[in-house]
């Protein structure tokens, strides 16, 4: 896993990865695993910056790292 700064934003090809650009996943989920999560509350809410721009806090990622959810059917 890559370090993550102290403070600050993460866009989602950050937190999923991106194969286009060899950025390696944070959290090895699909996006719509990863959508699907968001919306239910298992995975941290997201921040618009703009019409085109979401991302998330730096210290809610590490948080989710650190006590990570209970798979889905568990």
């Amino acid at each position: 896993m890559k370090t993550l700064p102290e403070t600050g934003f993460l866009r989602i090809t950050h937190i999923l990865g991106n194969p286009k650009t060899n950025t390696p996943p944070i959290i090895p989920v699909s996006k719509s695993t990863w959508w699907a999560g968001v919306k239910e509350g298992r995975f941290p809410k997201s921040i618009k910056l703009g019409p085109h721009t979401t991302v998330w806090r730096v210290e809610d990622i590490r948080r989710l790292i650190e006590s990570p959810v209970e798979p889905i059917g568990n």
